[in-house]
Protein backbone atom coordinates (compact mmCIF):
# COMPACT_ATOMS: atom_id res chain seq x y z
CA UNK A 1 0.00 0.00 0.00
CA UNK A 2 2.83 2.32 0.87
CA UNK A 3 4.35 2.01 -2.88
CA UNK A 4 1.13 2.69 -4.61
CA UNK A 5 0.18 5.84 -2.30
CA UNK A 6 3.90 7.12 -2.55
CA UNK A 7 3.32 6.33 -6.83
CA UNK A 8 -0.16 8.08 -6.84
CA UNK A 9 1.77 11.36 -4.58
CA UNK A 10 4.13 11.59 -7.38
CA UNK A 11 1.34 11.47 -10.59
CA UNK A 12 -1.02 13.75 -8.42
CA UNK A 13 1.92 16.50 -8.22
CA UNK A 14 3.30 15.55 -11.97
CA UNK A 15 -0.33 17.00 -12.94
CA UNK A 16 -0.48 19.79 -10.58
CA UNK A 17 3.25 20.87 -12.51
CA UNK A 18 1.68 20.19 -15.92
CA UNK A 19 -1.55 22.32 -15.26
CA UNK A 20 0.32 25.53 -13.60
CA UNK A 21 2.39 25.60 -17.04
CA UNK A 22 -0.53 25.24 -18.94
CA UNK A 23 -1.60 28.59 -16.81
CA UNK A 24 1.55 30.23 -16.44
CA UNK A 25 1.68 30.15 -20.26
CA UNK A 26 -1.66 31.11 -21.16
CA UNK A 27 -1.39 34.32 -18.49
CA UNK A 28 1.54 35.32 -21.33
CA UNK A 29 -0.71 35.54 -23.78
CA UNK A 30 -2.86 38.53 -24.21
CA UNK A 31 -6.80 37.76 -24.56
CA UNK A 32 -9.06 39.33 -27.34
CA UNK A 33 -10.51 41.75 -25.15
CA UNK A 34 -7.29 43.08 -24.24
CA UNK A 35 -6.88 43.45 -27.64
CA UNK A 36 -9.42 45.73 -28.45
CA UNK A 37 -8.82 47.55 -25.16
CA UNK A 38 -5.15 48.19 -26.21
CA UNK A 39 -6.61 49.66 -29.53
CA UNK A 40 -9.19 51.77 -27.50
CA UNK A 41 -6.50 53.16 -25.14
CA UNK A 42 -4.02 53.57 -28.32
CA UNK A 43 -6.66 55.44 -30.44
CA UNK A 44 -7.39 57.82 -27.08
CA UNK A 45 -3.95 58.37 -27.21
CA UNK A 46 -3.65 59.40 -30.48
CA UNK A 47 -6.22 61.77 -30.45
CA UNK A 48 -5.34 63.60 -27.47
CA UNK A 49 -1.48 63.80 -28.30
CA UNK A 50 -1.39 63.94 -32.62
CA UNK A 51 0.42 61.10 -34.67
CA UNK A 52 3.59 62.14 -33.91
CA UNK A 53 3.55 61.25 -30.70
CA UNK A 54 1.53 58.39 -30.72
CA UNK A 55 3.54 56.85 -33.64
CA UNK A 56 6.80 57.46 -31.05
CA UNK A 57 5.13 55.62 -28.37
CA UNK A 58 3.37 52.57 -30.71
CA UNK A 59 7.46 51.96 -31.32
CA UNK A 60 8.73 51.99 -27.77
CA UNK A 61 9.59 49.22 -26.71
CA UNK A 62 9.40 49.96 -23.47
CA UNK A 63 6.64 51.92 -23.63
CA UNK A 64 2.72 51.70 -22.83
CA UNK A 65 1.75 49.69 -25.80
CA UNK A 66 3.82 46.62 -25.96
CA UNK A 67 1.99 44.20 -23.19
CA UNK A 68 3.46 40.06 -23.44
CA UNK A 69 2.56 39.43 -27.41
CA UNK A 70 0.34 42.26 -27.64
CA UNK A 71 1.81 45.32 -29.44
CA UNK A 72 0.03 48.37 -31.12
CA UNK A 73 0.83 48.89 -35.17
CA UNK A 74 -0.42 51.38 -37.54
CA UNK A 75 -1.24 52.68 -41.18
CA UNK A 76 -2.36 55.94 -42.65
CA UNK A 77 -6.09 55.43 -43.86
CA UNK A 78 -5.34 56.11 -47.72
CA UNK A 79 -4.91 52.37 -48.98
CA UNK A 80 -0.92 52.36 -49.35
CA UNK A 81 0.07 50.02 -47.08
CA UNK A 82 3.04 52.09 -45.39
CA UNK A 83 3.30 51.19 -41.86
CA UNK A 84 3.61 53.88 -39.66
CA UNK A 85 3.77 52.22 -36.15
CA UNK A 86 5.05 48.67 -35.10
CA UNK A 87 5.64 48.00 -31.82
CA UNK A 88 6.99 44.64 -32.41
CA UNK A 89 9.12 45.01 -35.38
CA UNK A 90 10.43 48.74 -35.87
CA UNK A 91 11.91 47.62 -39.13
CA UNK A 92 8.38 47.58 -40.74
CA UNK A 93 7.83 51.40 -40.20
CA UNK A 94 8.31 53.26 -43.08
CA UNK A 95 8.19 50.17 -45.54
CA UNK A 96 5.32 49.33 -47.84
CA UNK A 97 3.66 46.05 -46.48
CA UNK A 98 0.87 46.02 -48.84
CA UNK A 99 2.15 43.12 -50.34
CA UNK A 100 2.78 40.96 -47.53
CA UNK A 101 1.52 37.64 -47.41
CA UNK A 102 1.16 35.31 -44.59
CA UNK A 103 1.82 31.81 -44.63
CA UNK A 104 -1.58 30.43 -46.46
CA UNK A 105 -0.52 32.88 -49.04
CA UNK A 106 -3.44 35.53 -47.52
CA UNK A 107 -3.20 39.26 -47.90
CA UNK A 108 -3.08 40.14 -44.59
CA UNK A 109 -2.34 43.62 -45.32
CA UNK A 110 -5.15 44.68 -47.64
CA UNK A 111 -7.38 42.29 -45.30
CA UNK A 112 -6.70 44.90 -42.38
CA UNK A 113 -6.26 47.95 -44.29
CA UNK A 114 -9.76 47.14 -45.99
CA UNK A 115 -11.91 46.66 -42.66
CA UNK A 116 -10.00 50.34 -41.77
CA UNK A 117 -11.43 52.03 -44.21
CA UNK A 118 -14.92 49.91 -44.50
CA UNK A 119 -17.79 51.78 -43.28
CA UNK A 120 -17.99 50.18 -39.87
CA UNK A 121 -14.25 51.31 -39.71
CA UNK A 122 -13.65 48.42 -37.06
CA UNK A 123 -13.94 44.56 -36.86
CA UNK A 124 -11.33 41.43 -36.92
CA UNK A 125 -8.70 39.56 -39.53
CA UNK A 126 -7.25 36.27 -39.40
CA UNK A 127 -4.36 35.10 -40.52
CA UNK A 128 -0.69 33.82 -39.54
CA UNK A 129 2.40 35.61 -38.42
CA UNK A 130 5.29 34.60 -36.41
CA UNK A 131 4.84 35.45 -32.91
CA UNK A 132 7.66 37.49 -31.55
CA UNK A 133 7.77 35.91 -27.77
CA UNK A 134 7.70 32.59 -29.10
CA UNK A 135 9.77 33.14 -32.72
CA UNK A 136 7.18 30.57 -33.85
CA UNK A 137 4.51 30.95 -36.89
CA UNK A 138 0.91 30.93 -34.88
CA UNK A 139 -3.00 31.86 -36.05
CA UNK A 140 -3.47 35.95 -35.38
CA UNK A 141 -6.30 37.69 -34.25
CA UNK A 142 -6.20 41.35 -34.72
CA UNK A 143 -8.87 43.91 -34.31
CA UNK A 144 -8.55 47.28 -36.13
CA UNK A 145 -10.19 50.08 -35.67
CA UNK A 146 -10.30 53.74 -37.91
CA UNK A 147 -9.28 56.89 -35.85
CA UNK A 148 -9.96 59.63 -38.31
CA UNK A 149 -7.11 59.05 -41.14
CA UNK A 150 -4.70 56.35 -39.08
CA UNK A 151 -6.13 52.67 -38.88
CA UNK A 152 -4.09 50.84 -35.34
CA UNK A 153 -4.49 47.22 -34.85
CA UNK A 154 -3.38 44.88 -32.28
CA UNK A 155 -3.51 41.11 -32.65
CA UNK A 156 -3.62 37.74 -30.63
CA UNK A 157 -1.79 34.63 -31.22
CA UNK A 158 -4.41 31.71 -30.74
Amino acid sequence: MGKFYRSFVVVLAGMAMVLLSFTAAAAEKGTADEAMAMVKKAAEYLKKNGKDKAYAEFNNPKGQFIDRDLYIFAFSANGDGIETANGANPKLVGKNVLELRDADGRYMIKDILAIGMSKAGKGWVDYKWPNPSTGKLDGKRTYVERVDDVIIGCGVYK
